[in-house]
């Protein structure tokens, strides 16, 4: 009798195979037949099959089935259906670890174009994301509980970076400690460096520290205040300067004029070779290292100097086709009294960093109050979105040097369109929801008690996490009390509301309250852990860049096609407005000021404009509307460029990506087309995104 296999082969029928299968399900269960039972089911299940000229495998394991519960022992019966489980979710598992390999091979979007920072094409790249599928499918199979494993796989709960995380004890994103680090000298590899002499040295080691860190954590790094962390270097560069002036020139007022000049050579220079350096820089999963660099608090000539390089460098462009660099992604702090308003000293610099912003996105803006009050002091942001709590050590705010230990982000529209439109159900099932996401948390940081400071050498032993430890101290010291942050994520609180109020719900004062108190039940859970555990937990928007793909994807499969939730093909992001409608850019910032208080871990706004270019006082209305009401605002306005027709202005989103809008020319070595992918920039010709991002751009209008 032949047997057809689940792959449609065919084969001889083998009744060793039963006894064989039932006699593990007895060593399961401790039971001891001396192997009667099993050759008694195999025999009794080949006598049914004796007329039949073929049986499928699962009809043949049906039958078994059958035997087994005529049997005295339940139990065993039990024993085998949970064997027959375990062997169908296994060979469902190693099936879809071939399809994702196959997938990769194929280049197909789902797994390649996830990361808009990962450029799918070179060999690095492709190796990173091959050992990515393989250790993804490990994880879920060998190393998380099962219960996060099914939340994870079937779209409940998403489990970020599982390529890197359970596997070895490395944490998200950072501000790294550069102040520490330049002031006190590090080593990388074989070489001990020592306290840098000039501007030029300590930007060529900040290229080398971000490359080192980069490639021991797995989310994106911050520099911090970077113009008066540089500002000494700047100042020993021209005491040096000034000293070669004095060997040549006598008038003391020529010395200073030289040596000012060089100086300020010198920082452009070292600003302009920083840009390049990082742009050129590939860490070990193959990506341009994820920096970000906030300046323009310092007031001093150097903190100018520098502030004024850096847009001037991003305005000029990179290379011959002067196209716009996404990283390092620049955040320039607005703060009253510094450069807010035409009194104050820095008050030209801002108009340098509207300049910029028109002509290449770039800088988004903090608002310094805003920060203070939404998030407890002063400090950047740790990649594109993510913000750390208040922490205090000896009296002192400390920022530089702490991290982010990982997400878990839970799928918001999941728990509304499960509820069925009922409130009381709702809150229930975002409780339980809520537990699991916990249980999830709190597994990402026991993974992080194998760390040792030998692990990462550039993190633990030589100062980035503003620490230095000795080889036998213990990792987890700087990550407890507060000291590290970990996050709730979340996406989709828009449609959440819809599935209650409609899609119009934004003039809704009922419906605003409750998605006020949706993101205030998750940040008083937040609390609730922080206070259990001393980790400093956080509610954190996701970026969501390939996840609003994702559970949007796999709540199309599972619950069909809903207008305004599911039929978009993506979910909106964080909290904000609807993408698809057009508020002015001052109606925006008022609906959405009120959600970072309770999203105090990440958060973002931004608004969508027309060409700025010709209108940069236009853009400084919104930043001045905006400092009194948001912390951390960015700018999204049209400024792609085809370098074969000459055409500047906003590419098309087509089925295939986007596309100059005159001639058709979608090559990224012709052009250069940029959107804002979730906190930061992407060429997204070069890079292409996912289906579900590339929709969400293609969807949102204009803030007129």
């Amino acid at each position: 009798m032949q047997i057809i296999k689940r792959d449609g082969r065919t084969a001889e029928f083998d009744k060793q195979k039963i006894v064989n299968a039932v006699s593990k399900a007895m060593i399961a269960i401790r039971m001891e037949d001396n192997g009667q039972l099993a050759h008694h089911v195999a025999d009794a299940v080949e006598h049914k099959l004796l007329k039949q000229k073929e049986a499928t495998v699962e009809a043949i394991q049906e039958l078994v089935e059958l035997e087994l519960m005529k049997s005295k022992n339940k139990e065993l019966a039990k024993a085998y259906i949970r064997y027959r489980h375990e062997r169908n979710e296994f060979r469902h598992k190693i099936n879809s670890i071939d399809k994702k390999i196959s997938e990769l091979v194929q280049m197909e979007e789902t797994v390649t174009n996830e990361n808009g920072n990962k450029d799918a094409n070179v060999f690095n790249t492709k190796r990173d994301l091959l050992a990515g599928v393989v250790a993804k499918d490990y994880a879920l199979r060998k190393m998380l509980p099962k219960h996060i494993v099914d939340a994870h796989t079937n779209g409940d709960l998403h489990f970020h970076d599982l390529d890197y995380s359970p596997f070895f004890s490395m944490y998200n994103c950072m501000l790294i400690d550069f102040k520490g680090m330049l002031e006190h000298g590090f080593t990388i590899g074989n070489a001990d460096v020592e306290t840098p002499k000039s501007i030029s040295t300590a930007t060529a080691l900040v290229s080398q520290i971000v490359a080192n860190v980069s490639s021991n954590i797995y989310g994106g790094t911050s520099f911090n205040r970077a113009d008066e962390v540089l500002e000494p270097y700047a100042e020993k560069s021209y005491i040096k300067h000034l000293n070669e002036a004095k060997l040549w020139i006598e008038d003391e007022a020529k010395q200073d004029d030289y040596a000012r000049k060089m100086t300020k050579k010198e920082i452009y220079d070292s600003m302009q070779a920083l840009e390049y350096e990082i742009n050129t820089l590939y860490n070990s999963n193959g990506q341009t290292p994820f920096l970000t660099i906030n300046f323009g608090l310092g007031t001093s000539w150097y903190c100018r100097e520098i502030q004024k390089s850096m847009m001037q460098i991003r305005i000029d462009g990179l290379g011959r086709g002067k196209k716009t660099a996404v990283f390092p992604k620049l955040v320039f702090t607005l703060k009253r009294g510094v450069n807010l308003e035409p009194l104050d000293p820095n008050y030209d610099i801002k108009q340098l960093a509207l300049e910029c912003a028109t002509k290449r996105m770039y800088p988004d803006i903090l608002s310094y109050d805003k920060i203070v009050e939404i998030t407890g002091d002063f400090k950047a942001p740790m990649g594109c979105r993510s913000f750390l709590s208040s922490y205090q050590e000896n009296g002192q705010y400390i920022t530089d040097g702490r991290n982010n230990l990982g997400v878990v982000t839970l799928n918001l529209p999941r728990v509304a369109i499960e509820s069925g439109g009922d409130q009381e159900t709702f809150w229930k099932l975002l409780q339980d929801k809520l537990e699991l996401s916990h249980e999830a948390l709190e597994y990402r940081i026991s993974t992080l008690e194998k760390a040792h400071p030998q692990n990462a050498p550039i993190l633990y032993q030589y100062g980035a996490t503003g620490k230095r430890l000795g080889v036998d101290d213990r990792v987890m010291d700087i990550f407890e009390k507060g000291r590290a942050t970990i996050s709730l994520g979340y996406i989709g609180l828009h449609e959440v509301v819809t599935v209650f109020f409609g899609n119009d719900w934004q003039q809704n004062p009922e419906a605003k309250a409750f998605s006020i108190r949706v993101l205030s039940t998750m940040k008083d859970a937040v609390n609730a852990w922080k206070d259990e555990s001393g980790f400093a937990y956080g509610l954190y928007g996701t970026p969501s860049e390939s996840l609003t793909d994702r559970f949007c994807r796999l709540d199309k499969e599972k619950y069909g096609s809903i207008e305004h939730i599911t039929d978009k093909d993506y979910y909106t992001n964080s909290f904000h407005y609807d993408v698809r409608k057009s508020p002015n850019p001052f109606e925006k910032i008022e609906f959405e000021k009120d959600y970072p208080y309770y999203s105090s871990g990440g958060f973002i706004h931004y608004v969508e404009f027309p060409s700025l270019i010709n209108n940069p006082k236009g853009l400084e209305a919104v930043w001045d509307y905006a400092y009194d009401r948001v912390g951390y605002f960015g700018t999204n306005t049209p400024i792609d460029r085809c370098y074969e027709c000459g055409y500047e202005g906003e590419f098309e989103s087509t089925e295939i990506g986007f596309q100059c809008p005159n001639c058709g020319n979608n090559n990224p070595q012709t052009s250069s087309c940029v959107r804002r992918l979730c906190g930061y920039l992407g060429s997204v010709i070069q890079r292409p995104v996912i289906k579900g991002r590339r929709l969400e751009i293609q969807s949102r209008k204009k803030h007129m």
